[in-house]
């Protein structure tokens, strides 16, 4: 059996410069039935009141240089100052506000099943939401739960690896196994320890009704951005694909399920997202092929540029 103690949870939180709906998040995770026992804020440097009011409602602040800021080295640096007191470590975004008291005792809930090596909730638009990042989370988060293992490659692909550390929990001895969070990435640490969990025959569990609130509205150059940094982590962690599958077949499945969302609910968006499925091609393949590039325009077409200091 891979125990676990229930009175050993840590919340990890990354933050910078959180905004006018950071007190908002604030309150969501005072209400909540099950307080984790230590929780942790690792701010990089914000210039608002994000670490003033964090301190308010008493949580612990790590305060790091913007810098030094990475997706898979920063959290793996706030693992290692638990200093092994935690059995699970739930890794939230400052943006994902909690949407129900029992949201935190929903995911905590998964690792009940043993195989269980991390889990994901499930993420709703926020309420200013506008359509196609509604889409967005009405496609990714379904209403139904679901446990993904090794055997579910053939069926899912590379969708098979998803997760999100937005609202994410992961089992610490599972996660130590697979070596922790990868050092330097430009995003998709969580997507490549679920991979690792996954070939090491550990399962995640995508958990429907430990809910958050989170979305985007991206415009166009902050989609291609995106996409040019999701391809650079395709090509610098190119062996997710050789083991998953290639994300060109998801991403067809995406467009005829937001075509077929668009007709329903607001066809005059159709051109908006026929341009803006375009901007994602371009970006991600400039991403694929950003060796050719100069390392300025990298950081322009960047939308995580300080990654391209430590490279």
């Amino acid at each position: 059996m891979r125990n676990i103690n229930k009175n050993k949870i840590s919340l990890i939180v990354p933050t910078l410069n959180a905004g006018s709906l950071w007190e908002q998040w604030l309150e969501a995770l005072k209400l909540q039935n099950l307080q984790p026992k230590f929780i942790m804020i690792v701010d990089s440097g914000s210039e608002d009141e994000t670490v003033e009011l964090a301190k308010k409602y008493g949580l612990n602040v790590k305060n790091i240089n913007k810098n030094e800021f990475n997706h898979g080295a920063t959290r793996q640096m706030a693992i290692e100052e638990l200093h092994g007191n935690a059995d699970i470590i739930i890794f939230m975004t400052q943006d994902a506000i909690l949407s129900n008291y029992d949201s935190l005792q929903k995911i905590i809930d998964s690792f009940d099943d043993a195989n269980i090596g991390a889990a994901y909730g499930r993420q709703l638009p926020h309420m200013n939401a506008k359509p196609l990042g509604a889409f967005a989370r009405e496609y990714n988060y379904g209403e139904e739960s679901y446990i993904y293992s090794k055997e579910d490659i053939p069926k899912y692909g590379i969708k098979t690896a998803f997760l999100s550390n937005s609202f994410a929990a992961y089992r610490v001895s599972a996660l130590n196994e697979v070596g922790g969070f990868p050092s330097n990435v430009i995003l998709g640490e969580d997507m490549v320890v679920a991979a690792r969990m996954l070939m090491n025959s550990w399962c995640t569990a995508y958990v429907s009704d430990a809910c958050v609130y989170h979305s985007h509205d991206y415009t166009l150059l902050e989609e291609m951005r995106r996409y040019f940094d999701i391809g650079v982590f395709h090509k610098e962690e190119n062996w997710l694909l050789d083991e998953f599958g290639k994300p060109e077949g998801e991403g067809l499945r995406y467009l005829k399920s937001e075509m077929k969302y668009l007709l329903k609910n607001n066809w005059l968006l159709i051109p908006s997202s026929i341009i803006r499925t375009t901007c994602k091609f371009v970006g991600y393949k400039l991403g694929r092929f950003e060796r050719i590039l100069p390392l300025s325009m990298k950081k322009k077409l960047s939308m995580h540029h300080n990654y391209w200091n430590k490279v």
